[in-house]
């Protein structure tokens, strides 16, 4: 059975010190209470995990909010109709049947036969400003679940996103959780209590989680693997550019890019994801969940089908955490390019862009 909230607040000071000695890269004779995460309004992308090994990139995510069941128009909404958070009164997701928890759902890891994680980070974010204000003291905690386990507390390990803009109070925050993923049995991971806000306004209710996961397995191709974060508002102009340097790769590689990003809405076109690699001009992505002009349209997808998520709502109002195939993206050898994601219209904040390529030999 998981442990309610309350049975782990009524320990927090234990269950923060056993985590720490969990998962830090080196266990201390003692460990030192843990400092609250330090916060900014906003992160300039940085890379935050890279390597070359035969292996890929999965990832887990769900959102944390939906439509309230009363609206005559959410259960179609819910299987992916046309439908934005600002237009409904949001309500949270819920799935652990645990009463101290007020927020909850779940997503796979799917990892071929044979696989070893390298790294898994876990991203979650969303607005705390909707019909209440929750307060930002709590951004850096969640609880996560691994596969047939108890919750545990996670607090963020670094620098927290946060920012007031455009009529939303919006955050992302983050931590290491590779011991645990490489620990666990594959499956479904829980992840509750994110510090987001229900209700109804112009900004509307959002947020959501994405366990990103790095794999090595001797049976796929040898890739370069990059996760970038950061916490940056998009727009025309400031759109989130990530380099990739160094990184040779042959004409016709394959891989796949990702992307994390919150508040894009459903039919507001304007946004992109593109690769341009050298001095060649940029190729956006898209696929039959994403629009080319609209990739920012509230979707968990994978082009590989996408692994189980409860609830798994078409449209998740107002989260994304896409994965697309880079197809014909690299025409010519290199060894840089750049991944850009923009939006013109949509009030969106990206925080999160990973790439598998496949390396020259």
């Amino acid at each position: 059975m998981r442990q309610t909230l309350g049975q782990l607040l009524r320990r927090t000071t234990v269950g923060v010190l056993a985590l720490a000695a969990m998962w830090t890269p080196c266990g201390a004779a003692a460990a030192a209470p843990v400092a609250p995460a330090p916060e900014a309004d906003s992160l300039a992308f940085g890379e935050r995990y890279r390597t070359l090994q035969h292996g890929n990139i999965v990832r887990a995510a769900n959102s944390s909010h939906t439509c309230r069941a009363q609206a005559s128009t959410c259960r179609d909404v819910q299987a992916g109709a046309p439908g934005v958070n600002g237009g409904f009164d949001m309500g949270y997701i819920d799935v652990d049947k645990d009463p101290n928890t007020y927020n909850s759902s779940r997503a796979e890891v799917r990892l071929p036969a044979g696989s070893r994680v390298t790294y898994a980070r876990l991203y979650w974010g969303g607005n705390l400003l909707v019909g209440e204000q929750k307060p930002a003291a709590d951004n850096e905690r969640v609880l996560i679940a691994e596969p047939g386990g108890d919750y545990k507390e996670l607090l963020a390990d670094t620098v927290v996103g946060h920012r007031v803009a455009d009529g939303a109070d919006a955050f992302q925050a983050s931590a290491d959780v590779t011991r645990l993923v490489r620990d666990s049995v594959p499956g479904l991971y829980t992840v509750a209590q994110l510090n987001v806000a229900g209700g109804r306004s112009a900004a509307g209710a959002w947020g959501g989680w994405t366990l990103v996961v790095a794999y090595e397995n001797p049976a796929e191709p040898l890739r370069h693997l990059s996760v970038w974060d950061g916490f940056q508002p998009l727009g025309a102009r400031e759109g989130v550019a990530v380099a990739l340097r160094d990184m040779p790769y042959a004409a016709g590689a394959g891989g796949r890019v990702g992307l994390v990003a919150y508040n894009g809405d459903r039919g507001t076109t304007g946004d992109s994801l593109t690769l341009a690699t050298g001095d060649g001009p940029s190729a956006a992505f898209g696929d039959g969940a994403n629009p080319l002009d609209d990739v920012l349209n509230s979707t968990v997808s994978d082009p590989a089908g996408a692994p189980a998520r409860v609830p798994a709502y078409a449209n998740t109002l107002g989260y994304d955490s896409d994965v697309f195939d880079l197809g014909t993206g690299l025409p010519r050898a290199g060894d840089r390019a750049t991944v850009r994601l923009t939006s013109q219209r949509d009030a969106a904040w990206a925080g999160v862009l990973f790439a598998a390529v496949d390396a020259r030999r």
